[in-house]
Parts: C-alpha cells; sequence; structure tokens
C-alpha cells in the first residue's frame, strides 16, 4: 500500500503531488502570527495617561505661575501669524475637519473606520472633561487670546479634541507604508505649530498644550491598532476591487508559502494577487509550484466575517430578511462553507474548481483556501459568449434549480469561460434549500450577465428551452435593487441599453416583487440603530462643547 501523503491529487488538466505533510507541534507558532503591534503603543499610551494624572494631581496641588516667561507686542506679525493658526483649535475649524473625515470615509463605504473615529473622538473628548485627569489652572497675566471659555486647563481641551481629529483622519485616510508615515508627520508637525501658537498667544499652559498633542495621537493609535487594524481593514481608494483586500507582501506571501508546504506538501515559489477586481471581499491569490503548476487560493479573515455581519444587518434594516439565511459566526465556519460547497457541486456533477483543502495561516482568525486554476479562462465580463454558452449558462441554473440549489451571486466574475464551456466559481454563497424569491433571481442575473456580451433575443430564447415564460417573468419581478450583484449592477449602468426593461418587455407582465419586508427583528434594529445614533451624537456634541467650553 502507498504512503497517502505521496498520492497525487489528481484534477481534470493536471495532477499536483504531495510531498508530505508537517504538523505543527504544540506551541510552535502559526505560519502568520497575530501581529503584536500593541505592546510598544498601548505601553506608550498608558505612561503618557499615567503621566497626565500625575501631573494633573502636581497641578491640583502647585498650580504654575501665571506668568508666561515671554512678551510680545500684540500688533506684531508673529501674532497675526498665531492667530490664524489657532484658529484650527476653534470649534468650527474641528468640527469642519470631522465632518470632511466623515463625508471622505462615508463615500469610500469604510463605515468601520468611520464608527472607530467616532468612538476616538468621543473617548478623548470625554477623556480631558474627566475629573480623574483634567485640572483648571490658573489664568496667565501675559495672554493674548483667551481660550472659548475663557478658562485654563491641563490639558488643553481644545488642543486634545484637534489632535483626535488629525490623528484619526491620518489613521483612517492615509494608507499604511510611507503615505501613512507622511501624513503622520505633517499632522503632528500641525498640531505642534497649533500648540505653539497657543502658547504664544496664551491660549493654553506649554506643558499642558503639548501633553494634550501627546495624548490625542496615543489614543488615534491605539484605537484603530485594536478595532481597524491595517492587516483586516486596509485604507484603499483603488478603483475596482475591495478595500478589504489583505496585503500579500511581506510576512503574508511568505506564510503562504510555509503554510502550503507544512499543510498540503505544496511547494509555492511565487504568491501575486490574482482577480481582485471582481471580488467581494475575500483576497484572491494565484500560486505557482515549483513544478510550474498553477493554483489559486482565496483568503478569508475575521475582518471578513465582521463584515458579512454588518452587511446582513443593515440590508434587514433597509429591505427585511429577503430569505431564510443565518451569519456565520467565525471565519472557520465561513471557509469551511465554502470548501463544502465546492465538493458538494463536485460530487453532484457541476464543472467546478476541485478544492485541495484548507490551509491555516493564524488560528481562529486567517485561512486560505486552496483550489484547482483554469489557465487561459476567460470571465464573462472578457470572454466571447457564444450560442452554446448562452445554454450552458441557462442549463446550470436549471440544474441548481432541480438540485434545490442557489448560488446567490451569479456575475461576470464569477462566471469561467474554460476551453469555449462555461464553469462556476466563488461558491461561498451557496444555499441549500433556497426560497424561491432566491432561485428566480439567480435565473434573472444569470441572464442579464449573458445578455451583457450579446442580445437580450438570443437570451430569452434559450432560456425557454429550459424555462416557461412564467419563469422568467417571475425572475425579472424580483430582479431590483440589491437583488443584483455590484459589479453586475455596474455592467448594467456602463451598457446604454436597457437590458433588464427588454426582458420585461418580451416576458409576460407581472407585477413587482417587493423585497421591502417588515418584521419585528427589522423593527427593532431600525429603533435601535436610530436610537443609538441619535444619543451618540447628541452625548458626543455635549462632551464636545464642554471640551471647548
Amino acid at each position: 500500500m502507498s504512503d497517502a501523503t505521496n498520492d497525487p491529487v489528481a484534477t481534470g488538466a493536471y495532477v499536483v503531488g504531495r510531498r508530505g505533510v508537517h504538523r505543527r507541534p504544540s506551541g510552535e507558532p502559526p505560519p502568520l502570527p497575530k501581529a503584536p503591534w500593541w505592546p510598544k503603543v498601548v505601553g506608550l499610551l498608558i505612561a503618557v495617561v499615567v503621566v497626565g494624572i500625575a501631573l494633573g494631581a502636581y497641578y491640583a496641588i502647585e498650580p504654575p505661575t501665571s506668568t508666561f516667561p515671554w512678551t510680545v507686542d500684540a500688533s506684531s506679525t508673529i501674532v497675526s501669524i498665531a492667530k490664524l493658526f489657532n484658529l484650527l483649535s476653534s470649534v468650527p475649524a474641528i468640527i469642519a475637519l470631522r465632518i470632511v473625515l466623515a463625508v471622505v470615509l462615508i463615500r469610500y463605504g469604510r463605515l468601520r473606520h468611520l464608527v472607530v473615529a467616532i468612538v476616538a473622538m468621543w473617548l478623548m473628548d470625554a477623556l480631558v472633561t474627566s475629573n480623574a485627569i483634567n485640572v483648571s489652572l490658573p489664568q496667565p497675566s501675559s495672554w493674548i487670546v483667551a481660550p472659548a471659555s475663557g478658562s485654563w486647563n491641563f490639558p488643553a481641551s481644545a488642543m486634545a479634541s484637534l489632535a483626535i481629529t488629525l490623528g484619526a483622519m491620518t489613521m483612517a485616510l492615509a494608507p499604511a507604508g510611507r503615505h501613512r508615515r507622511r501624513a503622520a508627520v505633517a499632522a503632528v508637525s500641525l498640531a505642534v505649530v497649533v500648540a505653539l501658537a497657543g502658547m504664544l498667544l496664551g491660549t493654553a499652559y506649554p506643558l499642558a498644550a503639548l501633553y494634550s498633542v501627546l495624548l490625542g495621537f496615543c489614543v488615534a493609535a491605539v484605537m484603530f491598532g485594536w478595532l481597524a487594524p491595517d492587516e483586516a481593514f486596509p485604507v484603499s481608494y483603488k478603483r475596482g476591487g475591495n478595500a478589504a483586500h489583505l496585503d500579500l507582501e511581506g510576512a503574508r506571501s511568505d506564510a503562504v508559502r510555509s503554510a502550503m508546504r507544512d499543510q498540503l506538501g505544496l511547494a509555492v515559489t511565487e504568491v501575486r494577487p490574482f482577480g481582485d477586481e471582481g471580488s467581494g471581499g475575500s483576497t484572491p491569490l494565484l500560486m505557482t509550484l515549483e513544478d510550474g503548476t498553477k493554483v489559486f487560493g482565496k483568503i478569508l479573515a475575521t475582518s471578513h466575517v465582521s463584515s458579512d455581519r454588518w452587511y446582513r444587518i443593515m440590508r434587514t434594516i433597509l429591505y427585511g430578511r429577503l430569505e431564510d439565511e443565518t451569519s456565520f459566526s467565525s471565519v472557520r465556519q465561513l471557509i469551511e462553507q465554502e470548501d463544502y460547497a465546492l465538493r458538494l457541486l463536485d460530487d453532484d456533477g457541476f464543472r467546478v474548481a476541485h478544492s485541495y483543502g484548507i490551509v491555516e495561516l493564524t488560528p481562529n482568525r486567517e485561512y486560505l483556501l486552496v483550489e484547482e486554476f483554469f489557465d487561459g479562462a476567460d470571465t464573462l465580463g472578457h470572454a466571447d459568449v457564444t450560442n452554446d454558452v448562452i445554454a450552458e449558462g441557462m442549463a446550470l441554473i436549471r440544474r441548481l434549480w432541480d438540485a434545490g440549489l442557489a448560488h446567490r451571486d451569479i456575475k461576470p466574475a464569477n462566471l469561467l469561460v474554460v476551453n469555449g464551456h462555461l464553469q462556476l466559481i466563488d461558491v461561498s454563497g451557496l444555499e441549500v434549500r433556497p426560497s424561491p424569491w432566491r432561485q428566480a433571481v439567480d435565473l434573472a442575473n444569470m441572464m442579464l450577465v449573458m445578455a451583457l456580451r450579446t442580445d437580450p433575443e438570443r437570451v430569452y430564447a434559450a432560456a425557454l428551452e429550459r424555462f416557461t415564460p412564467e419563469d422568467v417573468a417571475e425572475a425579472f419581478a424580483s430582479a431590483q435593487g440589491m437583488a443584483i450583484p455590484t459589479e453586475l449592477q455596474r455592467y448594467l449602468k456602463e451598457d446604454p441599453r436597457d437590458l433588464i426593461g427588454a426582458f420585461r418587455q418580451m416576458a409576460p407582465s407581472r407585477p413587482p416583487i417587493s423585497i421591502q419586508r417588515w418584521s419585528a427583528r427589522r423593527i427593532g434594529l431600525t429603533l435601535a440603530v436610530v436610537g443609538g445614533s441619535l444619543v451618540l451624537v447628541a452625548w458626543s456634541l455635549g462632551v464636545f462643547f464642554t471640551v471647548l467650553d
């Protein structure tokens, strides 16, 4: 009997051989250990807070001298310049900066960064007004411009609010790497210049102003490093693809090579991004083995589980529950679902990629699913679509219906043409025993994908070979709003033809099927989100104006 670890894993086009695997002993670190970002940053924050409490206690017992060691002419040019910079620590300026931050984050759909920024700014504003650290200081005799409240404090409340705002903008808007380092230098420099202007004008004591700058940036670094780490929520402005794609350079690339060798016995020589323009959240990659064979992979991390959970909550609020489904509780469960779906469809004779298995990069945080790669294949967004391909698309949906399955994400990027035949990929959303509405949506989306590369009449004729006119009417009565995947919506907007309208004209008349479904869950979530948002805004504004008063 041959050694099982040396048995080749056969695919339809080639054979990938495994040369043995390595079991990770207990205590040995995983291929991609959790990044130890926090010891230095959190340690710095704790030290800064402790120093602040100590200084606050000292000033409460021994207030600082009320005379600044300098005198300036109130009408001099340097004072005029200082007044301009000091405006950045005013209420309107800080509110304007926070609004700009919120608008940009909403524009690019980075709601995670927005929530973290709001929490960080609220925490900072609440911290500097806390009796545990805030101390009133005597009015200096040499001030030129008084604070908005006419009082002096340690920490300098306005400077702390400006610092946390600039820190949040740096972490949420600047991509990691040299761009963020440059943005951080610029933001800290600006905050220090504003602090120096405040010292010159007498709006804040020197130590209080500089301490507030340090505290604000430390809080921003900790909050974003903890709640929106770069490896899970990278900052990106790329068109197409997804900003949540993980970085495949450096440690992660090395971890993929090591994990593939130890867990699947496959020696990888190259790892590079592949097809991320059509990926909605996972990180797709192409790996080359030492014999030249290529295999496809996709990385799923805890961020994808969080995104999926928030997506379902927001969808429930906007539309209600569209079908019977549950959120995934862990990234392990999410990737197991896709591996299971591939094997289920393969067993049923569908054209899908062969699964080589799941690779663990970071336990319970990050996994890699390894699949067969089809070299020379084109997605439906670029391939030549023949009558045979259209027929295979209709047959595919018919087989899914008959098997009691739904793909749930039919779009150009998830359909390949391999040697002239249609191939289904990305089956992570496969649903067993779906609702009739979901099956109808699959049919409509398949017909729209095919029509983008051909014409509606040909597709409609092919559909009638597998479905009744009433089936098609139901499909396009359901095809509205978010029932159509984002990528497919983008292609439809770019096409000058009204494809949905054309299909509805050819099919029997049927009223649109509403996806607005009310339930106790939807009402409760809506009230909780709206009420919570109003309370948070009111609370934040109250704390913010307390800081600056």
